[in-house]
């Protein structure tokens, strides 16, 4: 069942459709987070050329993000990070028969436009490139094209979803190889969660409206969340995942999928990684079958990681205030 909670009827990037008789509709909320739905349980991976694509492709990925630099490179390089080239995003969708996702800079409506032209299959606004707006995100409604987005908390999960975000992962610490933030991260999303459902339960409206004013979103999304006992969009883990076990772990802590990034590519076995990390996220509850994955990999040929405590730019942050 797909939750329509904090749909809008009146978003512009519904399109309708007709043909003959027939009448289509495009854009919608169903199809936006039912396209998000058909991705749960997989792993969506960081790619930056048609060869890793098609790695990620044979390694049994549900989708590939499309992005410039991997978030690793992102943070090493410095200076401003902006969405990937459109040459290179068209030639992945030729070179590969899964979904296509791309990134554009948060509040930067021009680059998520040209994605959606491009026909990418979702755009992430993603706190990874360089912002063009610390106060405001885009409003998703507006495409018809569906959109991903990072929240560290409920609260961000839910303003995001207000602005039409068919999907969230969870921000984690890009780049990293260090799934700790991550873990973190929907840690407090579940514990929030709990909160407000049980003051939805305890029949305290007056209490659900002071979250609501806390959480900066409207009282019916908060209360329908609370009811649902889970976010109203698919909830995927992102952020310093490097390993099966990470994967498997975020899993099991109520994720319906994982993204990962430089875990993969910026390891020395990267086909081996990308297929164990796809083994672990699909059969997770499955100690046997995550250990047989974790064989897979060779530690000493991981990414080296970074201890998120000395990191003088936190990724996670951008655009969490809005």
């Amino acid at each position: 069942m797909i939750s329509l909670s904090g749909q809008r009827g009146d978003a512009a990037g519904v399109v309708r459709d007709r043909s003959g008789s027939a009448d289509s509709m495009r854009g919608t909320a169903r199809l936006k987070r039912g396209f998000a739905h058909m991705l749960k349980n997989g792993v969506v991976m960081d790619v930056t050329n048609t060869e890793q694509a098609r790695i990620a492709e044979e390694a049994g990925a549900v989708s590939v993000m499309v992005l410039d630099k991997l978030p690793s490179d992102v943070r090493r390089a410095g200076g401003v990070a902006r969405t990937a080239s459109i040459k290179i995003i068209e030639e992945i969708m030729d070179s590969v028969t899964i979904p296509v996702m791309a990134k554009c800079r948060i509040g930067h409506v021009a680059e998520a436009r040209v994605l959606a032209s491009c026909n990418v299959d979702m755009v992430d606004e993603s706190e990874v490139l360089t912002p063009a707006d610390e106060s405001h995100h885009i409003w998703k409604w507006d495409f018809t094209t569906p959109f991903v987005n990072g929240a560290r908390s409920l609260a961000e999960a839910l303003r995001r979803i207000e602005e039409g975000a068919a999907m969230i992962r969870t921000k984690g610490e890009p780049g990293t190889g260090n799934v700790a933030e991550a873990v973190t991260h929907i840690k407090k999303l579940n514990d929030e969660m709990r909160v407000i459902r049980a003051v939805r339960d305890s029949g305290d409206k007056q209490d659900m409206i002071r979250l609501a004013r806390e959480f900066r979103v409207s009282y019916d999304m908060l209360d329908q969340t609370a009811k649902l006992g889970r976010l109203p969009v698919v909830n995927f883990a992102a952020g310093g995942i490097a390993t099966p076990a990470d994967a498997a772990y975020l899993m099991s802590l109520g994720c319906d999928g994982i993204f990962v990034g430089s875990g993969i590519f910026s390891s020395d076995d990267a086909a081996e990684r990308a297929r164990s990390i796809v083994m672990a996220t699909t059969y997770w509850d499955d100690p046997d079958v995550v250990c047989e994955a974790q064989k897979m990999i060779d530690e000493r040929q991981s990414m080296l990681g970074l201890d998120v405590k000395t990191l003088d730019l936190r990724m996670q942050e951008r655009g969490s205030t809005a």
